[in-house]
């Protein structure tokens, strides 16, 4: 396509992609802008990366590129540094021999490299399938991905089916688009997401739960939910729901849905005020801890709950053992994660009552824990009510780790903390760590 036919133009793409760009075609290298940026730059938006493909593999880049590292297990990337951003640059690759014959294989591995049609047909749907080259100013596309874009349409590269088995992610990624998008899926890739839903139970647990982090924090996470419900991919990432309640009801029938949509409603709202403000966004467990409210309450009758004492000890502690239990192994949660989503969750009917009354006692307000637990009652009544909630804090408890390794300790290592509960008989009846 050529520059006449669409509207990319050179001062639209960030001015550090630009540079890996030309760096590229200047030591004789074929490089191009692909993925996820060209079809924000081609619908007018504007992109949240700016991925690159080359034909120069992982060393050669490095030597052009002194600011970069090599990362990736299945398939060997560069990531070249700007200050404080960082632009992925990727190999093209090939299909590998699953693809043209080969055995039904999840995640089959492959590190092969190819050119640029079997690197567009590697990718998982035609939005996503085009590369824009910046000597010409023009946008290449194997796979009919404009013509899906001016349709408003997702669909996947390839026969669906056996794009789903080769990678059951791609159908989180689909949905993703779509609702992102305020596209449609394609029939044929949609009857497959529905058909094939429960394969991605087969992807690693840290792999679905990073992708469904992403979709939390989106900004269109009720139109995702609609779709996740429709096609049963939520149950397959949420398994509580379907275990536990609501396996044999028809979906309208289903009381937990408009809770949910609601609730997604009111963290789509977040988002976008986080983004507006430059604010850090909630915290991931804040936010699941949001989305199973409704289970919550369905299978505990949280919201009405009375409890104080052992009473409320023991029931914070059935809760954390189901959360252990399912969502902990089946999302790979950390166990400090599941801790502060016990402890929103169960602080809930309490701060509900003195949020309804208007009144809170001087010694809850003194509390580390006071400020994230208001904040989550005060979400659930915006979704209950639909009044706003005033309050202007976006919430981040813990500050994000500066380092990803744990700091070095000197001899034996530091001794431990003994093991504090959330909740405890005699803190106050509010459930969280004593001052």
């Amino acid at each position: 396509m050529g520059p006449d036919d669409h509207p990319i133009r050179h001062h639209m793409i960030d001015r550090d992609a630009m540079k890996v760009l030309r760096v590229l075609q200047d030591n004789g290298y074929a490089g191009y802008l692909v993925g996820g940026g060209v079809r924000d730059l081609y619908l007018g938006k504007t992109p949240k990366d700016f991925d690159i493909s080359t034909d120069a593999r992982p060393g050669q880049i490095r030597k052009l590129f002194r600011n970069s590292r090599t990362i990736g297990r299945r398939f060997r990337l560069v990531q070249v540094f700007f200050h404080g951003k960082e632009l992925e640059v990727s190999t093209l690759r090939s299909l590998s021999e699953f693809d043209l014959d080969g055995p039904e294989q999840v995640l089959a591995p492959n590190n092969t490299y190819g050119n640029l049609d079997e690197d567009a047909q590697r990718r998982d749907l035609t939005v996503n399938g085009l590369f824009y080259e910046i000597e010409n100013n023009t946008i290449i596309d194997y796979v009919d991905g404009i013509s899906d874009l001016d349709k408003s349409i997702v669909q996947f590269i390839g026969e669906p089916e056996r794009r789903i088995t080769r990678d059951p992610v791609r159908m989180l990624r689909a949905i993703r688009h779509a609702a992102r998008l305020g596209f449609a899926i394609a029939p044929e890739s949609w009857t497959s997401i529905c058909d094939n839903h429960q394969k991605l139970t087969l992807c690693p647990p840290s792999r679905i739960r990073d992708e469904f982090f992403k979709d939390l924090h989106s900004g269109a996470l009720r139109d995702w939910l609609e779709l996740a419900l429709d096609s049963e991919l939520f149950f397959d990432i949420i398994s509580l729901y379907k275990k536990a309640l609501f396996k044999k009801e028809p979906q309208k029938e289903q009381p937990y849905r408009e809770q949910l949509l609601s609730i997604a409603g009111v963290i789509d709202r977040c988002a976008k005020l986080a983004k507006e403000s430059g604010k850090r966004g909630m915290n991931n467990d804040f936010l699941l801890a949001l989305i199973l409210v409704p289970w919550a309450k369905a299978r505990f009758d949280l919201t009405n709950q009375r409890l104080k004492g052992a009473a409320a000890f023991k029931f914070s502690k059935i809760l954390r053992t189901e959360l252990d239990k399912e969502l902990g192994q089946q999302l790979n949660l950390r166990r400090s994660l599941r801790q502060e989503m016990v402890m929103v969750l169960s602080s809930l009917p309490q701060f509900l009552r003195y949020f309804e009354n208007n009144s809170w006692p001087k010694w809850i307000k003194k509390k580390s824990y006071y400020k994230s637990c208001y904040l989550f009652c005060e979400l659930y009544s915006e979704s209950v009510t639909g009044e706003p909630a005033t309050i202007d804090l976006i919430p981040s408890t813990r500050k994000p780790p500066i380092h990803s390794d744990p700091p070095p300790t000197k001899g034996k290592g530091r001794r431990r903390k003994a093991y504090q509960p959330a909740f405890s008989p005699k803190t106050k009846g509010v459930f969280g760590l004593k001052k």
